[in-house]
């Protein structure tokens, strides 16, 4: 054992994906992992009676037959002296008739039993000194099998020998990852599978590492009892979103549902989230004591079995972030089901309920035959482009949607209505207004001589000849943003469908636009900070860099109209907030766009980081994603387009996100 630390005392790790071990393949979390934890409502300080109480009512409340089956007892359960023999044992006035018994009880309910160490020499501060696990590994795990465990969540305080043994350490000179490996081989030994959740809080990134030793891996480090800590969560899940599978599942951290701190509507979007996203599913409010009991509103969220199926779905697919517009308060996730089905989620970040729009584009999707809405408990029938519903201040629309057609593509039947030799579109969408954007029809039939459509949109009329036995053509036609579009083809042959994409527009890179103040460019590694290779840091309300871009604005020919044009904006945030989250801090940056001297639009960015802001190349700071927005005052020719960070009274957000480039969609 000694020599495997000293091994990680000399390691500087950095993370090679190419080195990476396949998942931890044993059975265990084929589905993510649900249950109840006693940390979040009784911290450090569980009891046998309140641990007894809760697990009986995961039964009495028959949330165990949805699924919640561990039953978990987080920290302050130890001493801090080890017995004769080196072994952990409990304390005995919390836990007057031992763990092996109260092991036996959760068991005898049908439930699993969990316990909670650490891989430091003791456990978390708990106010009174407990022992950990470090250069115990072996003993400690025959210790928990001997009591009969289930799962061990494993944490990562006074773990750093180098720095004295802190409480907590988010710049640790090593790697955490073989302490949680000590561990990992230590349970592989033993002659039980057990669910190992490995909770060192996302310092080293463990996406890269933790599925090759256990089973869940915490993205972050502690929620905390209020509402922004669902908004910093959620940011730094989205770069993380592609690890989780069957066997492997990014968690979030236990549920704050059921703890009084959360209305309802926050509570939805909080269980939702989770859920949608494959993350454990860990209630943290007291079930049952002798001076509590779950609300029933709580309950009914914990207890929605759509939700659970979404979380428990044999995909295994995570939902991903698809679009965010951070002046509006709003943002949309999604993600595949089985059985072809999607699930949606608009999440409401205004203090007010309000109606939002889902425009089904966004999440790839052009009409749903079935949409069932969740929380507003309805379900609706051949849904087209668009679905509106009112959502409660800081909740959610959560969408099942069944029977779907792929973003782009119109059948006659759904969206268009016949007068004669005239075929009429309807709900047509266009992410920018551009006169670029191509149609191509699709013929019922075939011609039997060369003939012509014309196509109207708006006031442009194209004619577009069809050579005979054509089965379709092609032309650029002109949309605005938005879903209420029309095209009127007149053909004398049926139309079956059109296809509308969008036109391919230009790609600007950071190294095309002009550095201002202390606005710095920086060339990356190969590989990274792509598409590009480059980057541009330190852009803030004064340190902005700017490009003069050229687009096309024709519906009217005035050289002084405007229009609303779509950006993908390519950037770089790896500010984790570890040290911040108990506070202000978000993981999240911002950038804003100010075109042609209108007033900034402002896109709050989650993490990019897909490496250790520590050990990983660039610390993280090289890992590039894309969001989207529309930018409005596009005009004829010229456009100067600022990038910068104009937040006012924002000072946790001085610089933003780093710039990498973008692409408009003209």
């Amino acid at each position: 054992m000694l020599s495997t630390l000293a091994l990680l005392a000399s390691l500087s790790l950095g993370v090679d994906s190419a080195a990476l071990q396949p998942r931890l393949d044993d059975g265990v979390a084929e589905t993510p992992p649900m249950g109840w934890s006693s940390y979040n409502h009784y911290s450090c300080s569980p009891n046998e009676t309140t641990i007894r109480s809760n697990a009986k009512a995961l039964v009495d409340l028959g949330l165990d037959e949805l699924g919640y089956r561990y039953v978990g007892i987080d920290c302050g359960w130890t001493v801090a002296d080890r017995l004769p023999n080196g072994s952990l044992t409990w304390n005995e006035t919390m836990f007057p008739s031992g763990f092996p018994a109260v092991g036996q009880y959760i068991h005898d309910l049908g439930l699993l039993f969990g316990v909670y160490e650490d891989a430091g020499i003791k456990t978390c501060s708990t106010g009174a000194d407990q022992a950990g696990s470090l250069y115990h590994e072996q003993q400690d795990a025959a210790t928990f099998m001997s009591w009969n465990i289930d799962a061990l969540k494993y944490d990562n305080c006074y773990s750093q020998e180098d720095t004295g043994y802190p409480n907590t350490d988010y710049a640790p000179s090593t790697s955490p990852r073989l302490r949680y490996a000590n561990m990992a081989d230590s349970l592989a030994a033993q002659s039980k599978k057990v669910l190992f959740q490995i909770c060192e809080w996302g310092i080293d990134f463990p996406a890269l590492w933790a599925p090759s030793l256990g089973h869940t891996w915490r993205i972050g480090n502690d929620i905390i009892p209020a509402w922004r800590a669902i908004f910093r969560t959620l940011n730094q899940a989205a770069p993380q979103t592609s690890f989780a599978g069957p066997g492997q599942w990014p968690d979030l951290d236990m549920m704050e549902v059921g703890n009084n701190v959360l209305t309802t509507p926050e509570e939805q979007t909080h269980f939702s989230m989770w859920a949608i996203l494959k993350s454990p599913l860990v209630i943290g409010g007291a079930l049952k004591d002798e001076w509590k009991s779950i609300s029933d509103a709580s309950l009914s969220v914990l207890s929605n079995k759509d939700v659970i199926g979404f979380n428990q779905d044999s995909l295994g697919h995570s939902a991903s972030l698809r679009r965010r517009w951070s002046d509006q308060g709003y943002e949309v996730w999604s993600g595949p089901l089985s059985g072809g089905r999607t699930v949606a989620a608009v999440v409401n970040w205004a203090g007010e309920a309000r109606e939002l729009t889902l425009n089904l584009p966004d999440i790839g999707l052009q009409s749903a035959g079935i949409v069932k809405d969740i929380w507003n408990k309805k379900t609706l029938s051949n849904v087209k482009t668009t679905y509106t519903a009112s959502v409660g201040a800081h909740g959610v629309m959560l969408l099942e949607l069944q029977d779907t057609t792929t973003a782009g593509v119109y059948a006659s039947e759904d969206f268009a209505t016949v007068s004669g030799n005239k075929t009429t579109f309807h709900s047509l969408y266009a992410n920018t207004t551009s006169t670029n954007h191509t149609v191509t029809v699709e013929f019922a039939g075939l011609a039997a001589t060369k003939t012509a459509i014309l196509l109207q949109s708006f006031s442009k009329a194209v004619q577009v000849p069809v050579a005979p036995s054509a089965r379709s053509v092609s032309t650029t036609i002109p949309l605005t943003a938005g879903y209420s579009n029309e095209i009127t083809i007149s053909s004398t042959v049926s139309i079956k469908s059109i296809r509308i994409a969008s036109p391919s527009g230009t790609y600007y890179a950071c190294t095309s636009f002009t550095l201002g103040g202390s606005s710095k460019l920086e060339e990356c590694d190969a590989g990274f900070c792509t598409p590009v290779g480059s980057k541009i840091g330190y852009i803030n309300a004064e340190n902005t860099v700017h490009a003069t871009i050229p687009a096309s604005v024709t519906e009217t020919g005035s050289e002084t109209s405007t229009t609303s044009k779509y950006l993908e904006i390519d950037y770089i945030n790896n500010d984790i907030a570890l040290a911040t989250s108990w506070d202000w801090g978000s993981s999240s940056r911002n950038l804003t766009i100010s075109l042609n001297g209108g007033d900034p639009v402002r896109l709050e960015v989650p993490l990019s980081g897909r490496h250790s802001e520590l050990f990983g190349p660039g610390k993280g700071w090289w890992d590039s994603s894309k969001l989207g927005i529309l930018i409005d005052g596009w005009k004829n020719g010229p456009n100067d387009l600022v990038i910068g960070n104009e937040v006012a009274g924002d000072v946790s957000q001085t610089y933003g996100a780093d710039f990498v480039g973008l692409h408009l969609y003209d």
